[in-house]
């Protein structure tokens, strides 16, 4: 059985929305961040970082989401990649890494500098460098979207889930998108799977249960 340990909006939802994506039998366990479970020695035993996402398949736990997006879309849905060793294959490693390491990290510097770190260690200035490179970086991955489908053309992948997700912080952190990238991310996020995700993660808060 794989296991999903999350908590909503977080980056637990490009797992989850590939899970959807992927059809399989999957389970979603809240670590319910406001309540310091992240922080639990029964949790850090699964994630020692003490973040989430965490994912369990069977004997296999991993705890990066870029790299349980690979496992998942490998071992269950080959569709969601390009033919391994193909240019296409070489072409999404790129996107994959970008994404990840250029796109997101400075929206997560806004989010470490906002709310994440202990006050003592946020630094407010570094926010609008955060900004300016975030608009480097969305800039560039314009220039690959094609107008059309997603970013290997008609083919959905890893790729556009995690651009997707990633712009979506983006829009929730207020940062101005491009027309063409705005459209795109409403666009994917109204893949039903992506809709099924988000309210499989809404509905495991408390206040969800309660009511």
């Amino acid at each position: 059985m794989i296991t999903l340990y999350g908590y909503p909006k977080t980056r637990s939802l490009r797992i989850s929305w590939l899970l959807e994506e992927l059809g399989v039998d999957w389970q979603y366990h809240l670590v319910d961040l406001q309540q310091g479970q992240h922080k639990t020695a029964e949790y850090l035993s699964l994630n020692p970082a003490g973040k989430v996402p965490a994912l369990t398949d069977g004997e296999l736990t991993l705890i990066e989401s870029g790299a349980i997006c690979q496992h998942l879309a490998q071992k269950y849905g080959p569709q969601l990649l390009p033919q391994a060793g193909s240019d296409a294959s070489g072409q999404h490693h790129q996107l994959v890494t970008f994404i990840l390491c250029e796109l997101e990290q400075p929206l997560w510097t806004m989010g470490k500098h906002k709310f994440a770190l202990p006050k003592a260690q946020r630094v407010e200035a570094i926010l609008a460098t955060a900004a300016w490179e975030f608009e480097r970086a969305a800039a560039l991955l314009e220039s690959w979207l094609p107008d059309e489908g997603y970013l290997l053309g008609e083919q959905f992948t890893v790729a556009d889930i995690l651009l997707t997700h990633t712009l979506n912080w983006a829009h929730g952190f207020k940062q101005p998108l491009s027309e063409k990238l705005d459209s795109y991310r409403q666009r994917v996020s109204a893949r039903p799977a992506m809709r099924a995700a988000l309210s499989k993660e809404l509905a495991a808060l408390p206040q969800a249960s309660e009511s």
